[in-house]
């Protein structure tokens, strides 16, 4: 292969996830980042400057193409790169993506279904809002909230005004409560020449609005994860995308899936494909954007994914799981990232890996037993 250059916006546990992975396929990695301790600094050239420094995107703009690990980028700097170098996914797919209003909206254009929604803008928008979406439901910022931030539950016309109130009257969604199964999720990469390969579905359960584990095969039923490929490919498609998006899912009790939000990168649920066998989520990433030959990255073995979110005690202190007793446990994979703790932020994950189903059931809840 001859060398590339890969730019990266952001230098976080992603961005060095993907530095991990495109080193051995002889491309070097440049990530801009205003943190001096960004985890990706560890494996990636680091340009350590604000997101819109001059200098560092022009240091960019030098590469084969870019690509992000969060979808929140200021404009000025895709603006800086238009024209100039390919950056994967583009504007046009991180402009649906990072506002629920227009991401839900363009997923009904492509036949996806989501969950009921309004649209709150002016407080005019409150009125009869509730009713519409079933009477009670979620108030989410319709821009940068993740992990559960940004979000109230609402279950009256009063809790909603407060609820906007309390969010700075910012531009919302409402989202009517849905009744699902399970969620799940599965990431489909696209290149530029339009050539399309999938990730495998995941089963999801969140804890605090923050992913907890990640199981693959999925407990879905015969067909699930076809639906789910083909309504990936419907917004893969429609979108133009060039890159990777992971699309989350809920899954009705009838079969149906809605989806729930779209990530225009590389997602947590997908970090067991680094030690399941194959191809990995992240590898899939850098080949989709450099155009690269693409191929499925369904994992070989059942396996699963457990989040380190940091925890302190009573007097403040760090709470560390104990690493050597899970580094010992059948199956395991520890995955650190570097990063200064606190609480509530991702620190690191455990993949595991197991012969069987049933296995990966048992070594799983010996883990979950083990981290905070």
């Amino acid at each position: 292969m001859r060398p590339r250059t890969l730019g990266i916006l952001g230098g976080g546990q992603l961005a060095q996830m993907l530095a991990l992975a495109a080193l051995p396929l002889g491309v070097r990695v440049r990530v801009l980042e205003p943190d001096p301790e960004a985890p990706a600094r560890l494996c990636a050239e680091h340009l350590c400057a604000p997101y819109t420094d001059p200098v560092g995107l022009d240091t960019l703009a030098g590469c084969d193409a870019v690509t992000l690990e969060f979808e929140n980028v200021p404009v000025e700097a895709l603006d800086a790169l238009r024209g100039r170098v390919p950056v994967r996914p583009g504007a046009g797919l991180l402009a649906r993506s990072k506002h629920r209003a227009h991401e839900k909206r363009a997923l009904r254009e492509v036949g996806a279904g989501t969950a009921p929604f309004v649209a709150i803008e002016t407080q005019g928008d409150l009125v009869g809002a509730l009713a519409e979406v079933g009477g009670q439901g979620l108030l989410k910022t319709a821009e940068l909230g993740y992990d559960g931030k940004g979000q109230a539950r609402v279950t009256s016309e009063g809790e909603l005004r407060r609820a906007w109130d309390d969010l700075g009257r910012v531009p919302c969604v409402l989202e009517g409560f849905v009744t699902f199964t399970r969620e799940v999720s599965l990431a489909v990469a696209r290149t530029a020449a339009g050539e399309l390969a999938f990730g495998p579905l995941v089963e999801n359960v969140h804890r605090g609005g923050i992913l907890r584990t990640s199981v693959f095969p999925a407990r879905s039923p015969q067909g699930t994860e076809a639906r789910a490929r083909d309504l990936a490919r419907r917004v893969a498609e429609g979108w133009g995308l060039e890159g990777l998006i992971t699309l989350e899912f809920f899954e009705l009790p009838n079969g149906d899936l809605l989806v729930n939000e779209v990530a225009p990168r590389v997602h947590n649920s997908g970090h067991l494909t680094q030690d399941g066998g194959g191809v990995s989520q992240f590898e899939a990433q850098v080949r989709a954007v450099l155009g690269l030959p693409l191929s499925d990255w369904r994992p070989l073995l059942p396996c699963a994914m457990v989040n380190y979110v940091g925890v302190t005690g009573p007097g403040g202190e760090a709470q560390e799981p104990d690493w050597e007793g899970i580094d010992a446990l059948p199956g395991t994979h520890v995955h650190l990232y570097h990063k200064g703790g606190g609480a509530g932020r991702k620190l690191g994950h455990v993949n595991l890996v197991a012969p069987d189903k049933q296995a990966l059931r048992e070594r799983l809840t010996a883990l979950e037993a083990r981290i905070p």
